[in-house]
């Protein structure tokens, strides 16, 4: 199955999502890529649309290599990779700078993205967590650890596509799991996309501001 983009992604997902709607829930995005599929989502189910800000930490000189990740949370939701660590004999010093670069990141997004505009209350709410897709699972592994401290009523994780093993050890996290596809042969959540355009945060600003009128979603007051 290829996905037209992200869109049609978000289209295809919602429809598995029908039984949600009515039900007090919310859609939890993953900055970017899962921006434009949590947005139709919140757009069919008619409910808020907000953001769970998490970055993936790079192994040394593979940035690529995800040996862990970190989302927003007071004190932040870190999990990394042991096995990882201890076979690339990755510094202690080198995890904690790469956490603190991660968590500069996150402020800058949240001050980019939401700006003064509170967030959707999460507590005892149905939380539908959305991406792209998930390969490694290290970012939405934290996301699902730093939502689950809030005290939703179920947390749902809803993807296009998934490594199959990533997706097994998520299950785990999630009350219910819906995911379109778990190929074997998966390389990178790009090649199941025939647009999988980088977007820009001028777009994830512009759907945000597009979904305020999901759900009686975030306002754009201040938080208290």
């Amino acid at each position: 199955m290829l996905f037209i983009d992200r869109f049609d992604a978000g289209r295809r997902l919602a429809a598995k999502l029908a039984h949600v709607r009515g039900r007090n829930a919310v859609v939890l995005a993953l900055p970017r890529g899962g921006v434009p599929v949590g947005y139709e989502i919140a757009r069919l189910l008619d409910v808020p649309l907000d953001l769970v800000l998490v970055r993936k930490i790079g192994a040394p000189g593979q940035p690529e290599l995800a040996i862990g990740a970190v989302a927003e949370g007071d004190p932040p939701e870190l999990v990394v990779d042991e096995r990882l660590l201890a076979a690339l004999a990755v510094p202690a010093d080198y995890l904690e700078a790469a956490q603190k670069r991660a968590l500069d990141e996150i402020r800058r997004r949240r001050a980019v993205y939401l700006g003064g505009r509170s967030r959707a209350p999460l507590r005892g709410r149905v939380t539908i967590l959305v991406d792209d897709g998930i390969a490694t699972g290290a970012t939405m592994l934290a996301a699902m650890r730093a939502v689950r401290r809030q005290a939703p009523h179920r947390i749902v994780l809803a993807v296009p596509v998934a490594a199959p093993e990533s997706l097994r050890h998520l299950g785990g996290e999630a009350d219910e799991t819906i995911c379109l596809q778990t190929p074997l042969e998966f390389a990178a959540v790009g090649q199941f996309y025939r647009a999988f355009p980088q977007l820009s945060d001028p777009e994830v600003t512009d759907l945000l501001d597009r979904a305020v009128r999901f759900g009686g979603g975030p306002s754009s007051e201040a938080a208290p």
